[in-house]
């Protein structure tokens, strides 16, 4: 396991219980259970501690776990008859968005989300999931797709930001972002977004302006991350700690903020610790969410939608 930081403690307890059991499976006639129960009791106990109580950077740090599950492990999991899409028919196909046509529990759904690779081969592939115009206009492409057929969208979230390099500039990244928040305000079909990571600045809000915002307990959603904002506003990246604290990036400040409309609860520990249990829960926040828009009218859902991203902040300002 890829312990952080803060969970060294932790990690010493789990190595020695392991230690224990290590020993035990070298030596046949040793007992280690009692022992090796109690650190694992003991452990427990400290990881419920130390998740209790995360600050905003020690979830910046959950966030980019790089065990975390990715889009590709939602939709192996969650969609059946997949039916994966390419290219923007303008240039070329970007490995960090991926999209394409399968079922939701029997429901025809239209996915697309945000890559970021498990290893250091499929990350660079993925461009670390820092989508370039390529990414958002193949992902305008499939939601004109699924207004179209009358299929609802699902997003998953999971990018530090658009990629913002010369040749993205170039094509025209800002107004590709642009172009793919238009067509989402536009679109006649129920949209739900689920931020399973990162959720960086506009490359974030590209796949995430929706009728339903859902985000994981320890995922993250802001205007810029906290290293870019201790840059610009102290010339000093080592603040990211304050940066995190005063963006309220967390899930508990965003939906204060009216910014989410649902947290999906988290394993204990995160998402990177039991993904099958973090994608299963996921998925019920997806159906839920589905359930609750299916069957709407075009134009409420349109006018809903709008109306939200309007509305959106309200709440924390009027405290």
């Amino acid at each position: 396991m890829n312990y952080l930081d803060f969970e060294k403690p932790l990690a010493e307890i789990e190595g020695k219980a392991e230690e224990l059991r290590a020993l035990a499976r070298s030596n046949p006639g040793m007992d280690v259970d009692k022992e090796a129960a109690a650190l694992d009791r003991k452990a427990q106990d400290m990881l419920a501690q130390i998740y209790g109580a995360l600050s905003p950077w020690q979830k910046c740090q959950v966030a980019r776990h790089p065990d975390r599950p990715h889009a590709r492990d939602y939709v192996e999991a969650l969609i059946t008859d997949w039916m994966p899409l390419a290219g923007d028919r303008a240039f070329a196909d970007d490995h960090a968005v991926l999209g394409g046509i399968g079922r939701l529990d029997g429901e025809p759904v239209v996915v697309i989300g945000h890559e970021k690779g498990h290893d250091t081969k499929s990350r660079i592939r993925h461009n670390f999931g820092m989508a370039r115009p390529e990414g958002y206009r193949k992902a305008i492409r499939l939601m004109t797709l699924a207004d179209r057929f009358g299929l609802p969208v699902v997003t998953l979230v999971d990018t530090p930001g658009a990629y913002p390099g010369k040749g993205a500039e170039e094509r025209g990244q800002a107004e590709a972002i642009a172009r793919c928040t238009e067509t989402q305000l536009s679109l006649g079909v129920p949209i739900v977004s689920l931020i399973i990571g990162e959720g960086g600045s506009g490359g974030a809000v590209a796949l995430a302006t929706a009728n339903r915002v859902l985000m994981l307990e320890h995922a993250i959603y802001s205007v810029i991350s906290p290293e870019g904002c201790a840059s610009i506003l102290w010339k000093d990246s080592e603040r990211m700690r304050e940066a995190a604290e005063a963006l309220r990036l967390t899930a508990s400040d965003l939906i204060g903020l009216g910014v989410v409309d649902r947290i999906v609860r988290e394993p204990l520990g995160g998402a990177h610790r039991d993904p099958a249990a973090a994608i299963a829960a996921a998925g019920e926040a997806l159906r839920a969410a589905l359930a609750d828009l299916r069957g709407r009218d075009r134009r409420d859902l349109r006018e809903a939608r709008r109306r939200k991203f309007l509305e959106m902040g309200s709440r924390g300002l009027a405290a």
